[in-house]
């Protein structure tokens, strides 16, 4: 692990047991989602493909950009080797880069810190901040919908499961 992706990932942990304690869940669940987010990251991409096809997980991640894969398969190594078995740790691994529909309390607090954990700059993040120490479900909204704009204005596609977040989000 890089320096960098070992700061970020320092980062999200703590944010998201902020987050945790603000919304009534457990930080320690929040922060082992959390230092766990990324543990693909920088896995070979020939064995991601690998991973999704032999573990059953949709398919349909294949047809889109490979840097989806890495909360898939690190749902997969969390289980295999860090022996996590909590469902919703693993489900807050799994979509933290792509989202979903109907996403529990901890999946949006590893979405949310991994978008504005303190090393993070993009334009825009400190209203991120803002938001998410107000409301988790306004920084939810917000964070989905710059993430939606930054694939838009790349031209890359939008993988079907963050479309159902967004409009979850702001239904």
């Amino acid at each position: 692990m890089t320096e960098k992706r070992y700061i970020h990932t320092i980062g999200v942990a703590d944010t998201a047991m902020v987050l945790a304690t603000q919304e009534g869940v457990d930080p320690q669940k929040a922060e082992l989602a959390g230092l766990l987010h990324d543990i693909c990251k920088y896995a070979d991409m020939e064995w991601m493909a690998q991973q999704i096809k032999e573990h059953d997980l949709n398919q349909q991640l294949l047809e889109f950009h490979h840097e989806l894969w890495h909360g898939p398969v690190g749902s997969i190594v969390a289980k295999q080797e860090f022996g996590i078995h909590d469902e919703d740790i693993l489900n807050a691994i799994y979509y933290h880069t792509s989202g979903r529909a109907g996403m529990s309390k901890l999946e949006k607090i590893i979405y949310v810190a991994d978008m504005i954990e303190p090393s993070r700059n993009f334009p825009k993040v400190e209203k991120l901040r803002e938001f998410a120490a107000q409301d988790l479900e306004l920084a939810m909204k917000y964070g989905v919908r710059h993430t939606l704009q930054h694939l838009l204005k790349q031209k890359q596609t939008v993988y079907p499961d963050s479309l159902l977040c967004y409009n979850n989000c702001w239904k």
